[in-house]
């Protein structure tokens, strides 16, 4: 070791901790890895070396030469890989990281019933894929260099009570290697200043030689000191965001989180002594969103490098809220960043606004102005309601109101919380098992416990009570699978760098991935509550209630895909409850099964001093979920995908969207970490002021009512299907996914046609 920037004395023969040597492996990146200055870029950086450009994490999960194959010739969102990188791996990553990876360490010890389960698609599993590391950075960094945060370290290795804590040396250890993170990033840093000072020597523009030297004397100043102006402070979350994103390929993307209320200082200061006007403001924010867009999320690997149809890394920047003392945050940095977001239109970062009472309509409207443009962004949270579901998750008030949302629509206390997201949990699937006595119909297996022959049911409750058992079933070896994937994470794949950043790692001398934050939260997100909710309401209205079909006749239907019986089909589509429409018969259904869900999951210990939470939410999941059950009672066809997010089922509320939200506001958001709703209108609809102060009531409204999130695609059914037709006439076409925007020719076909099946909504 390199003792001038350790601290530590050298020795012979070293042999490192796992801590030390991950930050060793860092500094080693950050001294020796190519780095890129761009033409007209302000802010620098880049995640590989060159704009667009991603490494791979072989230890975390190793690809094989089929899954580059397979990157490199997908159709549409492809993953160039060239010769010289198959050679590589195939004579070195892939001899060196094989059976020592991450995902082959997990996948190995995790148990026969977890691999079935996860074989079937009861459930997913994240950190097969990807490290921990859903957070999002507070405002510490803006008043704190890595030196400062070096000084806390030795404070913190100088308490260490040696004689009477046994964990004394684990703790100095983890201590030593957020201290050589730190030097990492000041080193990576400082190399960036130096090619600057070089190019600017050799730079015939006056103009840009000026850049130049500014973005070396804000290199030379950040991160290694606290930001002092605008481009400091945006250089200065630039580099902790490589950093963290360099270190370990966490899920989802580090992120600036309140970034107007971190940037309003700088800004007012920069006004007030003339080094600031608003354009300039308003160009290096600009600049600061295209290296947000350069970077692609590293690639996955197996079934999933063929499916993941997305480049986006969930960066999500939260804008309005409250203060601390609860007080209206928006400031003239939270609409500069509405401009940008408006003008650029650019995948990423995603954004959103954080919407509380305190907040005014005008805020309200320049966000719905953008909406209306039909990017997809930004989507709408209750400030108010993420306040309240920290608050009963044990967060302090004021955590809870710094904090907000990432990822798609999770909530966490920024800079003090690692939320881990650990899977998606299909529920319509469970109920699939339990409708054959917890067997799987598509392979035969018996995955789940024998709760009884459905034909024999002779009250809905019986049925109801056998799904619930299920889920409990899958639940356990679902948590169970975790509980080893955690001690797994906090042992051998620290995150040094990121535990600098997050309270109360440094405090404790203990890893982010090892229980070392203030707040320490699992969520395991359920899918598919709209096809549940509307399978069991056929079932209840059709077998228990009418008496008009045996649970015999419905399940031959539903093994045969309803062939020859589209008549019953339709009848079960259009003669039955359906959550989403204000049908309290549907709706209270809808609230038993998120009732029985949420039991199930919450409040169970993790091995990080934590708990386990619900989200309702699914990415693109629900698609590949609506792939592993066949038919349902609520009339799908097999293989179509199940509903998203907390979305009725595709087409299904024919009401209007003030039904749906009187619907969707029946589960109660409190007790969640967070709820995705997606709604489409049509562009007339928004049309005027009349349509953006429409809009706005509907979002209050829902607010009122403790709605967590909404989303909103302003597009027609109809210029969708001209892009299927002709793509590359709609290549700017951008569309809601789940919990993020993308190209709508980028996407696959069965999830587009998804989108389309989305009710098009033309009146409130």
């Amino acid at each position: 070791r390199d003792s001038s920037v350790t601290g530590v004395q050298t020795c012979a023969l070293p042999i490192y901790s796992v801590p030390v040597q991950r930050a060793l492996a860092f500094l080693h990146l950050c001294r020796h890895k190519a780095i890129y200055l761009g033409e007209d870029e302000l802010i620098v950086g880049e995640r590989g070396p060159a704009p667009k450009v991603t490494p791979t994490f072989p230890e975390l999960t190793c690809h094989s030469l089929d899954d580059l194959r397979v990157l490199d010739s997908r159709p549409l969102t492809w993953y160039r890989v060239d010769d010289a990188v198959l050679e590589t791996y195939e004579q070195t990553v892939i001899p060196y990281w094989q059976g020592r990876s991450m995902r082959d360490r997990l996948m190995g010890q995790l148990p026969a019933e977890w691999h079935a389960a996860y074989e079937a698609g009861v459930f997913t599993e994240f950190m097969e894929q990807r490290a921990p590391g859903h957070t999002v950075a507070d405002g510490k960094i803006y008043a704190k260099g890595m030196r400062g945060f070096q000084a806390d370290i030795a404070a913190a290795r100088a308490a260490l009570d040696w004689e009477n804590d046994p964990t004394a040396h684990s703790r100095d250890e983890q201590l030593q290697a957020m201290h050589i993170a730190a030097e990492a990033v000041i080193v990576f840093s400082q190399r960036h200043a130096d090619l600057a000072r070089a190019k600017a020597a050799d730079c015939a523009d006056p103009q840009r030689t000026v850049e130049l030297l500014t973005i070396a004397e804000v290199c030379e100043r950040v991160p290694a000191e606290p930001p002092r102006n605008f481009w400091e402070a945006l250089q200065m979350y630039w580099w902790c965001h490589l950093a963290v994103v360099t270190e370990l390929n966490g899920w989802d993307s580090f992120n600036p989180g309140h970034l107007d209320q971190h940037l309003e200082p700088f800004f007012a200061a920069g006004l007030a002594d003339g080094s600031l006007d608003r354009e300039g403001a308003r160009e290096l924010l600009s600049c600061f969103f295209v290296k947000f867009n350069n970077h692609p999320a590293p690639p996955k690997v197996g079934v999933t490098a063929a499916e993941s149809g997305t480049y986006t890394d969930f960066c999500n920047i939260n804008l309005g809220g409250v203060r601390a003392d609860g007080t209206d945050a928006v400031n003239e940095v939270s609409y500069l960043l509405l401009e940008v977001i408006d003008e650029l239109h650019l995948l990423q970062p995603s954004n959103n606004i954080q919407l509380s009472r305190q907040n005014p309509d005008q805020f309200l409207h320049a966000a719905c102005r953008v909406i209306r443009q039909g990017y997809g962004f930004p989507s709408v949270f209750n400030c108010d309601a993420v306040i309240e579901e920290l608050l009963r998750q044990g967060k302090s008030l004021a955590d809870a109101r710094a904090a907000g949302t990432s990822g798609c629509v999770e909530a966490g206390a920024f800079g003090k919380e690692a939320y881990v997201l650990t899977g998606y949990f299909n529920l319509p699937k469970v109920l699939e098992l339990t409708l054959h006595n917890g067997r799987d119909p598509r392979t035969g297996r018996q995955l789940g416990p024998q709760t009884g022959d459905p034909r024999e049911f002779t009250s809905f409750d019986q049925l109801f009570d056998a799904w619930r058992a299920q889920v409990r079933h899958f639940v356990d070896i679902k948590v169970r699978g975790n509980q080893l994937i955690e001690r797994m994470y906090g042992k051998y794949a620290p995150a040094p760098f990121l535990s600098i950043l997050i309270d109360d790692c440094i405090a404790k001398g203990r890893d982010y991935n090892d229980g070392g934050a203030r707040y320490n939260t699992s969520y395991i997100q359920g899918v598919g509550i709209g096809t549940l909710t509307d399978s069991l309401a056929a079932i209840d209205a059709h077998v228990y209630g009418r008496g008009t079909l045996s649970m015999d006749e419905l399940l031959t239907a539903l093994a045969d895909d309803f062939a020859g019986r589209e008549p019953l089909r339709q009848r079960l589509l259009n003669d039955s409850p359906k959550y989403g429409t204000d049908d309290d018969v549907a709706d209270e259904i809808m609230r038993a099964c998120f009732e029985a869900y949420f039991e199930t999951v919450d409040g169970r210990p993790n091995t990080r001093g934590g708990s386990y939470h619900i989200d309702m939410l699914p990415t693109t999941c629900h698609v590949y979920f609506g792939q592993v059950i066949g038919a349902l009672p609520d009339g799908r066809r097999a293989g179509v995908p199940v509903s998203e997010g907390i979305s009725p089922v595709q087409g299904a509320d024919r009401r209007g969207p003030t039904a749906m939200m009187l619907s969707a506001a029946k589960m109660d958001h409190l007790r969640t970490g967070g709820t995705l709703l997606n709604c489409k209108f049509t562009p007339t609809l928004l049309a005027g002021d009349e349509g953006i102060e429409n809009m706005g009531r509907l979002v209050r409204t829902y607010f009122r009512l403790n709605g967590h999130h909404v989303q909103f695609n302003v597009v027609r059914a109809d210029t969708l299907r001209k892009a299927q037709a002709a793509p590359d006439d709609y290549r700017d076409l951008i569309v809601r996914v789940a919990g993020y925007s993308d190209y709508f020719c980028d996407l696959s076909r069965a999830l587009q046609d998804e989108i389309i099946e989305r009710t098009e909504h033309a009146g409130f």
